[in-house]
């Protein structure tokens, strides 16, 4: 049998209020005292009963991130991101993957889980701005995140597509470029992040008053290493020509990187290269790649911020509200001829 909250209180000789009081890290309980029950509960190993606890109390603590990708290292270190700073108000945090599947988001917003959560971070991309009456029945507090339902029934932080595309644009045209891949573009598409940053790109070539090519806009199925070097591949054997490639995210700029090098193009010297998101890895490529660093931890505390105000309801009377992060341009050695890039 697992050990319970009376042998926790009969180890360390006190009630089982005290228990209770000390797992809910309540105030004015005596150092010693509390000492005594932390003790207690390493011995017996013991693990709260967090269903019972939120039947008594409300709350269990928990939130649920429901994320696209894991795979994608820009989910993934969001998740991260999103565990530390939870971590350090109290709170723990349940990581869900719905691989950008309709029916797996709906599953999800309405699956057993959602009786264990007090709140939900929601990055949606199988789910649209059709859905927004199903949202609105949610009541779960709900932070979106992402691109995919905007002016939406519940509190949404995303970051600037379109303006951070439009400054990587411009970017590689203050060196030189002309010649510019839209590397990631799908032009069906009505919302989300490709139809935004190809409408950023769009903007940096009118500002300096360069016709758009379509043989330059290029469509990547899926953004993820692999994607960005079969599309890049396919690219080098029509034979486009062009300087430069506004990647859409980081790990297809990385794909189309290694292919262009396995062609013996120099980089930046002969094609150079930003992407958008600032994932880790990109400080380690040969050369390093520019990239947009779009406010992932302005994301994270604006959308945990306005999740537990919702949740203690001191947002309760508020309408729906909407954050738009800060970005910053990164240069670095893949448009610095010479790689003086930081």
């Amino acid at each position: 049998m697992p050990p319970t909250i009376h042998d926790v209180a009969r180890l360390a000789e006190v009630s089982i209020k005290t228990v209770s009081n000390v797992l809910n890290d309540y105030p004015h309980i005596r150092p010693a005292t509390k000492q005594r029950v932390l003790d207690a509960i390493a011995t017996l190993d013991y693990t709260p009963n967090l269903t019972a606890r939120g039947l008594r109390s409300g709350r269990t603590g928990l939130v649920s991130l429901i994320i696209p990708d894991l795979r994608n290292a820009y989910f993934a270190e969001l998740a991260d991101i999103v565990v530390r700073a939870a971590e350090a108000q109290g709170l723990s945090v349940l990581i869900a993957q719905s691989n950008g599947d309709r029916e797996r988001e709906l599953s999800l917003l309405s699956g057993p889980r959602m009786q264990m959560v007090d709140g939900i971070l929601f990055s949606a991309l199988g789910l649209s701005a059709a859905d927004n009456d199903l949202l609105a029945r949610i009541r779960t507090p709900m932070v979106l995140l992402g691109e995919r339902i905007l002016d939406g029934p519940k509190d949404h932080v995303t970051m600037r597509n379109v303006e951070g595309t439009q400054a990587a644009t411009e970017h590689l045209l203050s060196i030189g470029r002309r010649r510019l891949l839209a590397f990631g573009a799908d032009p069906e598409q009505g919302t989300g992040s490709a139809r935004l940053r190809l409408d950023g790109y769009r903007w940096a070539l009118a500002g300096a008053g360069i016709a758009e090519d379509p043989d330059l806009v290029v469509r990547v199925v899926g953004w993820y290493r692999s994607t960005g070097a079969q599309s890049m591949r396919r690219l080098l054997e029509r034979g486009v020509e062009f300087d430069g490639v506004v990647a859409f995210n980081d790990l297809i700029a990385l794909g189309a990187m290694r292919v262009l090098q396995d062609a013996g193009l120099r980089i930046p010297e002969d094609v150079a290269v930003i992407g958008f998101d600032d994932v880790d890895e990109t400080r380690y490529t040969l050369p390093t790649l520019s990239t947009i660093d779009p406010g992932r931890e302005e994301i994270v505390e604006v959308a945990l911020r306005w999740l537990t105000e919702r949740i203690d309801g001191s947002a309760a009377d508020l309408p729906p509200r909407d954050h738009l992060t800060a970005f910053r341009v990164l240069q670095r050695e893949s448009t610095t001829p010479g790689g003086d890039g930081s």
